[in-house]
């Protein structure tokens, strides 16, 4: 057994854990320019990966009373139908070449590049995107919210990148009054359906590697669960900021493939 798998599996499980993000935002990446995985299969892989670590981490949330359902909900409502349509132009639309594959690996470097930027510059339009948020109606904000997760179902589906990275940065805005562990909490309970439906359809397109997917899990799980129940404990700011000039030096090496 390589044991650098679940080496690689208990650091991004901690990561999500912790913050929410970090499974797609590194699993894949690391998988690609790591390990040598092919795109297509590291993102097949890693959503099923991250159904099953954020399962964990759901319930640790779940338990401690911070994950709002409400939310999950909405997000979920829009999420569901775009991996639907993401996943089932994939497997019938797309051709398979190596055209989709350096497509995939632009795209990702695309989306870390996004994620790092909402990391390392939040503070720069927080303010300002957290007042807009408090004008908002509930209905607009409700709205809002699954709109997001129609974006947030396509982008993982076709590139397993954004349900922590993006949606954490979005939600923190749209809810400026909710607390960070229990933003964080949503995250992951809403990541579970959502990678579990996208990971299935690159299942049935024979884009996951279930010895390698076995591997991941035997870090990740023990890893997500410690540090779920940590996250009331641990000041994330300085993690985030880490964590983006982290994406951003993987960005750049995605976008130079």
């Amino acid at each position: 057994m390589d044991i650098a798998y679940p080496i690689a599996g208990f650091a991004v499980g901690a990561l999500a854990g912790l913050t929410g993000m970090g499974g797609g935002s590194i699993m894949t990446p690391m998988l690609i320019l790591v390990f040598g995985i092919a795109p297509t299969s590291a993102v097949g892989t890693d959503l099923l990966f991250a159904a099953a670590t954020k399962t964990a981490g759901a319930n640790v949330h779940a338990a401690r009373g911070d994950v709002e359902w409400r939310v999950v909900g909405r997000l979920a409502a829009g999420s569901v139908p775009a991996a639907l349509l993401t996943v089932w132009l994939v497997k019938h639309v797309l051709p398979r070449t190596p055209a989709l594959e350096h497509a995939i690996t632009a795209t990702i470097g695309v989306m870390l590049l996004l994620s790092a930027a909402s990391l390392l510059f939040n503070l720069a339009g927080g303010r300002f995107a957290s007042k807009a948020a408090e004008r908002l109606s509930a209905s607009a904000g409700r709205a809002l919210t699954v709109l997001l997760g129609f974006v947030l179902g396509a982008l993982v589906s076709a590139t397993s990148v954004g349900a922590g990275a993006v949606g954490i940065a979005v939600l923190r805005h749209l809810y400026p009054g909710m607390p960070a562990v229990r933003l964080v909490g949503s995250d992951i309970a809403h990541a579970v359906p959502l990678t579990l439906l996208a990971g299935a359809g690159h299942w049935l397109a024979g884009d996951v590697q279930p010895a390698l997917l076995g591997l991941l899990l035997l870090g990740s799980i023990p890893g997500i669960c410690l540090a779920s129940c940590c996250a009331h404990y641990i000041p994330d700011t300085a993690l985030r900021r880490a964590l983006g000039a982290v994406l951003f030096a993987v960005a750049t090496r995605m976008l130079m493939l």
